[in-house]
């Protein structure tokens, strides 16, 4: 396994953003590892015009489909997100040179608002954050064959809970309900995650 720091990350993205065709990047960790922090760090250190990041969470199913399914209470869990959609999606930035649209979940409301995010005709760098990008099962295996490379990031775990509690507590559930979301639902996901750090092509310490 290939290791990067933060700011050998931030170089080697540096190269990437000038791929031709697009370069697809899958930043991967656990729930509260700092994905999207650390996407959009990543993103202040390259050409604006030339980097776009598409979050996984977007392609979360709907409350409505999942209550459905029986699913509601695991909200989250691989078999939870509309994957056929999120590989479509990859694939068409891919082929295509034009302006791709894609949805973009609010953790306020708890939805996907469709084609709210927009990857321009301009970008080169794809930079694709999410959780479940290097699992195997449940159809997520046509992910990963989307991706070019994969980073997995690491982080303490104490401080990665610390920050998943204070997250969830943010967007209105109970300390209570917050902890034994994140100690619960959470945690088990993280499990699954990690099995997934040996698919990656680098692991990035956050430490």
């Amino acid at each position: 396994m290939k290791i990067l720091t933060r700011d050998s990350a931030i170089a080697r993205a540096s190269v990437l953003q000038d791929s031709s065709p697009r370069f697809i990047l899958g930043i991967v960790g656990k729930p509260g590892v700092g994905k999207s922090t650390f996407t959009q760090v990543l993103s202040q250190h390259l050409s604006q015009d030339l980097v776009a990041i598409l979050p996984m969470d977007g392609f979360h199913m709907s409350n409505e489909e999942l209550i459905q399914l029986g699913r509601r209470e695991r909200k989250g869990s691989p078999d939870t997100f509309d994957i056929d959609s999120f590989a479509q999606t990859l694939s068409l930035i891919k082929q295509s040179e034009g302006d791709v649209t894609f949805p973009i979940f609010e953790r306020e409301i708890e939805a996907s608002i469709p084609s709210a995010g927009l990857i321009p005709a301009t970008a080169k760098l794809i930079i694709v954050e999410g959780n479940y990008l290097l699992h195997s099962d449940s159809g997520w295996d046509q992910i990963r064959q989307q991706l070019d490379e994969s980073w997995y990031l690491k982080v303490d775990d104490d401080l990665r809970m610390q920050r998943l509690i204070e997250r969830h507590i943010h967007f209105g559930k109970s300390p209570e309900a917050a902890k034994e979301w994140s100690e619960g639902t959470d945690e088990a996901n993280a499990r699954l995650i990690q099995e997934s750090e040996a698919r990656a092509d680098y692991t990035v310490n956050l430490y």
